[in-house]
């Protein structure tokens, strides 16, 4: 009698278990982009370049690795660039024009952005519209708040004074603060991006609500029927990319004193392009938050290298254009290969 091995306890060597790995591509773009940069400009090797560009991709890698655990669980936020606006715009309103702590005016921020992320969370749920249509909605929605409620207090499109309010030199040094490591400043985001993505690291790769976004993401009908609580957990992935934009639009906020109504436009592409980069498939089911994250450190390379270089900042979108193609590419390739190591 012939014995078949079972899939699930069948070896695969070291090399092909990293070839499978979702931030594969994006790990080699980001050795391309660095050994690219690096050959061509001293700033940007030197320890005062790698925190200039750090400083971008830690702001940005917060949000794409939120967003790519909404993927990877089979959905999209559209409303989450407008957010950081809204939630850094009720932090600097509430703190300068009403006179709360900055503590209290981000505690009402946190309220306000949870209770964004369950009601797009809720209405994709309920509904079974696909997410793209519910959070396009919601973004239109933020979007005119901001502007219309930020007129209406201020009568412009921008909030500033928040360095006179109570409380924010300790909620300054906690979220937007810089830190000294070798002699060169760091900004305290990047420690908050680091400890976002080994949080959803092992969320994604060691908890029980891993293997749930894993399945809801790749056949929610099926993952119901093994008893995966699917409202709940994509409801809970929409309230943490909420909890991710209060995040960025809390630091940027403390960071800059002033919030701009239409901060955060647009930004939501680049979340999406971040995760895409990193390994996250568009169809849901794979990915990984380790993969944003790198995503965003090729972004934040990117984005500084080209001005080290002198080059015009207008390459930018070109650059962005080519790394989603080429992301997408590879990604498509490492499923095939994974899929085929499988079986």
């Amino acid at each position: 009698m012939t014995v078949t091995a079972d899939e699930r306890v069948a070896q695969v060597g070291l090399a092909r278990r990293l070839l499978i790995r979702p931030e594969l591509g994006a790990v080699v773009g980001m050795v391309v982009v660095f050994v690219f940069f690096a050959a061509q400009s001293p700033v940007f090797r030197s320890p005062d370049g790698i925190a200039n560009w750090l400083d971008p991709a830690a702001t940005l890698g917060i949000m794409a690795v939120a967003v790519a655990l909404l993927m990877i669980g089979g959905e999209f936020d559209l409303s989450a660039g407008v957010l950081t606006g809204t939630s850094g715009l009720i932090l600097v309103t509430l703190a300068t024009r009403f006179g709360f702590n900055v503590w209290i005016a981000m505690l009402v921020g946190l309220v306000v952005a949870l209770a964004v992320g369950l009601a797009n969370g809720l209405v994709v749920t309920r509904t079974k519209l696909p997410s793209f249509i519910v959070t396009l909605g919601t973004f239109l929605m933020l979007q005119g708040i901001n502007l219309g409620v930020t007129k209406a207090i201020t009568g412009t499109v921008q909030v500033s004074g928040l360095r006179r309010a109570s409380g924010f030199e300790g909620a300054n040094a906690v979220l937007a603060g810089t830190i000294q490591i070798g002699g060169t400043s760091f900004r305290v985001a990047i420690l908050w991006w680091i400890l976002v993505t080994a949080v959803a690291t092992w969320v994604l790769m060691r908890s029980k609500a891993g293997n749930w976004i894993f399945a809801v993401g790749g056949n929610e009908q099926a993952a119901r029927a093994v008893g995966v609580p699917a409202v709940r957990t994509k409801i809970a992935l929409f309230m943490t990319t909420a909890f991710a934009a209060w995040l960025v639009g809390s630091i940027l906020a403390l960071r800059y004193t002033s919030v701009q109504a239409n901060i955060g436009i647009g930004q939501e592409f680049i979340y999406i392009i971040a995760a895409v980069i990193g390994g996250c498939l568009l169809t849901g089911g794979y990915g990984s938050a380790i993969g944003a994250a790198i995503g965003a450190v090729i972004f934040g390379m990117a984005d500084k290298g080209i001005v080290f270089l002198g080059w015009d900042a207008d390459w930018f979108t070109f650059f962005l254009g080519g790394m989603l193609l080429l992301a997408t590419l590879a990604n498509r390739l490492v499923r095939r290969y994974a899929e085929e190591v499988r079986h």
